[in-house]
């Protein structure tokens, strides 16, 4: 009597295990961006409630020539310390404008920015990069997107627009802060310096990181 045919079910198991565990990689790429856009939004948003108000910063009552370069100098370390908000929206006001005005800067930028987020931060770690028939692996892909960025910033134009843009409006600021006279400012010595909009500069990349983290987590 032949014996009965043995059916392996460790196939499909397998099968069905490494499906799930494909679904389960993108919804934790997609919860990870999502958080780091929330994150983002909630420190804007906080930064913005702690700005000035613009027609104080424009008074022109309060403006004079500074007899020194120290008190410039002083000038400009109360000055940043009362509408350092406002002085950082002016900065990247005209880094946007730089940008706006150079559209080929913008779309390098834009896609380089793309290129880090769904190549390798948000990228499920089971989903392969595949371009003209072969594989990339993680560690080729980083080495791709490194390279790439200083190519971009270092050797085009984008790097010197940014570069450009970031020292005028610098110098738009500390112009602003050496001739405003911050007698008139109520300024809080116990007043953090990193509150309002610096709290977001210090806190986008520990967001970001926080926010990619389990994203890279999977794929190492």
């Amino acid at each position: 009597m032949a014996a009965p045919p043995t059916i392996s079910i460790s196939t499909s198991q397998s099968t069905t295990h490494s499906g799930g565990a494909a679904q389960s990689q993108t919804p934790v790429a997609t919860y990870a961006f999502r958080a780091l856009i929330t994150r983002l939004s909630s420190s804007i948003r906080q930064g913005f409630a702690h700005r000035r108000p613009w027609l104080e910063l424009v008074d022109r009552t309060s403006l004079s020539r500074p007899d020194s370069v120290s008190e410039a100098a002083t000038r400009i370390r109360k000055n940043f310390s009362y509408f350092r908000v406002n002085y950082t929206t002016l900065i990247a006001a005209v880094l946007a404008i730089s940008l706006l005005s150079h559209p080929f800067s913008l779309l390098v930028l834009l896609c380089l920015l793309a290129a880090w987020f769904f190549l390798y931060l948000f990228r499920p770690s089971d989903q392969p990069f595949v371009l003209f028939g072969r594989t990339f692996s993680d560690r080729e892909i980083l080495a791709v997107l490194v390279v790439s960025t200083v190519v971009v910033v270092f050797l085009t134009s984008v790097g010197s627009l940014l570069i450009s843009a970031l020292l005028i409006g610098l110098a738009v600021v500390c112009t602003h802060g050496a001739f405003r006279v911050p007698e008139d400012l109520f300024l809080d010595d116990q007043e953090p310096v990193n509150s309002g909009f610096l709290s977001f500069l210090g806190g986008a990349a520990p967001s970001a990181a926080a926010a990619a983290a389990p994203a890279i987590a999977a794929r190492v």
